[in-house]
């Protein structure tokens, strides 16, 4: 009888230790920023969630990296990365994806409004869209759909103007070898007034284009398999992102210790403009980070319609609202909030 009150006190404490080592791991999670590290909003909500001790509440222990060169999504869907960042646009794009559906899905969205704008220099005397025919327009890696939108709306002749793959310095403008330049309304615009250039700048916004920001994405094996890891990532994140925006000064500061060397005025610009852009209706209603079905219908229909998707498939699909509706539900997170 003792021999056998032995083995099962023992497989009690194995098996205790066994989910004990279970929970922990789940505990232990990777977040790849999807660029250098910067102002971005979602980047510094997610220096701050780790400072300030918030992911520590979530009993999460979260390791933080930055992507070179894209790799984060590649990283997150063979599992050694947990939460990236990415926009909304590039989310529907890979879910269209033929063979094989790449299954990531998107659980909040930190832009309400696209980041994509184009500018022109003042001297160039380029004043609307029009002007833009004869001209030379710069891209990064792909036309972007938003700028077709731009030229319907505006009736200009895509035929009459030479397109062109630039990459990401903004100098090819003020060199003169594009007339034109597609970029990031919270980063080059500041980049070019601070080497002494006016611009003028037009925004997809100004036209009532359909247009969403980065969002914190995962894939559909961690939301079906992991929900309450991913609750309480969420729920340490959204605190941040709130603490970000009555903060946005200690924020800069964090920010700056994850990139010392970079232009403290510019990450200043670039964490003030996309703090400007985390509100909107959906917001107002239901918390930041929230989204909207018609959101992500809207931008589908807005990439299908301009043959940016490889097919149609449901797009609803490629995001999820049942962690956030969750957690803005609970009075406790409310009331701890601030």
């Amino acid at each position: 009888m003792v021999i056998v009150q032995c083995v099962l006190v023992f497989l009690i404490s194995a098996c205790n230790n066994i989910n004990n080592f279970a929970d922990n791991s789940d505990d232990k999670i990777v977040f790849m920023a999807g660029y250098k590290p910067q102002a971005n909003l979602p980047f510094a909500v997610a220096y701050v969630a780790k400072e300030k001790g918030f992911f520590e509440e979530q009993n999460l222990d979260v390791e933080i990296l930055h992507a070179n060169t894209g790799e984060h999504l590649q990283m997150l869907m063979v599992g050694e990365v947990d939460y990236t960042t990415a926009a909304a646009e590039s989310v529907l794009k890979r879910r269209s994806s033929v063979e094989p559906e790449i299954p990531i899905v998107a659980l909040a969205l930190f832009g309400q409004n696209s980041q994509q704008s184009y500018v022109a220099l003042e001297e160039s005397n380029i004043k609307t869209p029009k002007d833009w025919e004869g001209r030379t327009f710069g891209y990064k890696i792909s036309v972007p759909p938003n700028y077709l939108a731009i030229l319907d709306a505006n009736d200009v002749n895509r035929n009459q103007i030479n397109e062109v793959r630039v990459g990401f310095d903004p100098r090819v403008l003020t060199e003169g070898k594009v007339d034109i330049l597609a970029v990031f309304k919270s980063n080059e615009p500041n980049t070019l007034r601070k080497l002494g250039f006016g611009i003028v700048e037009w925004s997809s916004d100004e036209y009532e284009i359909p247009g969403m920001g980065l969002t914190y994405i995962t894939t559909q094996e961690t939301v079906d398999s992991k929900k309450d890891v991913t609750r309480r990532f969420l729920t340490a994140t959204m605190k941040s992102l709130y603490y970000v925006i009555d903060n946005p000064e200690e924020a800069l500061g964090i920010v700056m210790e994850y990139a010392p060397n970079a232009d403290r005025e510019h990450q200043r610009f670039m964490l003030n403009t996309e703090i400007a852009d985390s509100f909107g209706p959906i917001t107002e209603l239901n918390g930041l980070g929230s989204m909207a079905d018609y959101q992500w219908k809207e931008l589908y229909e807005h990439l299908l319609d301009h043959n940016v998707l490889n097919a149609p498939f449901d797009y609803t699909n490629a995001f999820t609202t049942e962690f956030l509706e969750d957690i803005y539900k609970t009075t406790e997170f409310k009331q701890n909030l601030r």
